[in-house]
Parts: C-alpha cells; sequence; structure tokens
C-alpha cells in the first residue's frame, strides 16, 4: 500500500494500493482535488506533487494539452492522468480560488463523470 497525502485538505493522509489513479483515490476517499471530466478532457483536475514525483508515472499526451514543460518541471500533473507507484503529497488550488477563465460550463458532465472516471484503466 502507498499513503497520498492530500495536503490542501488539511494534510488528509489515506492508504491505496499501488499503481491507483491520483483522482479515483481522491474520490474514493474523499481527498478533494476538483475535477469536471475526470478523462483528461477539461484541465480542472491540475495539481501539483509536492513529494514523491518520482513516485508517479509518465505525463500522458492529454496532460501536454493542459500543462506546459515548466509545469511539469515544477510538479504539475491532471490527477485523472496520474498513476501511484509511491507516496505522495498533493497540493491543489480549490475551484473558488480559481480564476474565471479557468472555469467552464459543466452541462451535462455530471451524468458522465463517473462513468468516465470508472472508465480509466491503468494500462
Amino acid at each position: 500500500m502507498i499513503k497520498v497525502t492530500f495536503i490542501t485538505n488539511n494534510s488528509k493522509t489515506v492508504e491505496a494500493p499501488e499503481n491507483s489513479n491520483l483522482l479515483r483515490v481522491s474520490l474514493r476517499e474523499q481527498g478533494g482535488i476538483p475535477f469536471k471530466c475526470g478523462g483528461g478532457l477539461c484541465g480542472t483536475c491540475r495539481c501539483r506533487i509536492e513529494s514523491g514525483l518520482e513516485n508517479t508515472d509518465a505525463i500522458k499526451p492529454k496532460e501536454r494539452k493542459h500543462l506546459t514543460e515548466e509545469d511539469f518541471r515544477q510538479g504539475y500533473r491532471m490527477a485523472c492522468q496520474t498513476f501511484l507507484n509511491g507516496d505522495v503529497g498533493v497540493t491543489w488550488i480549490p475551484l473558488s480560488e480559481r480564476g474565471t477563465n479557468s472555469q467552464r460550463s459543466t452541462e451535462g458532465a455530471a451524468a458522465t463523470t463517473a462513468s468516465a472516471v470508472d472508465g480509466q484503466t491503468g494500462s
């Protein structure tokens, strides 16, 4: 088991199996990482791996559409695209504190969110 610390959520720490998806762990354990689509399309789940960046998998093409090389160097990842192989500590900017430009309409997203997140695999 690995430990995931949701620093922005009062440093809540949970355990998860190795090769777990960060967003799914957050959803299951009420970690608090914001999300809308759950499938790498919107960029809402942008977060920063503060510790344990080496315990994350390779950067995915969908992440490159939302994050820059400088973002990656600073430890930013998209939670929905990130799988964990060891302990990590993660922070994020709550949606209420983000600028309106980064928010988009979620009309219809609620109905598909659960299936989008559950439909992801570790391969």
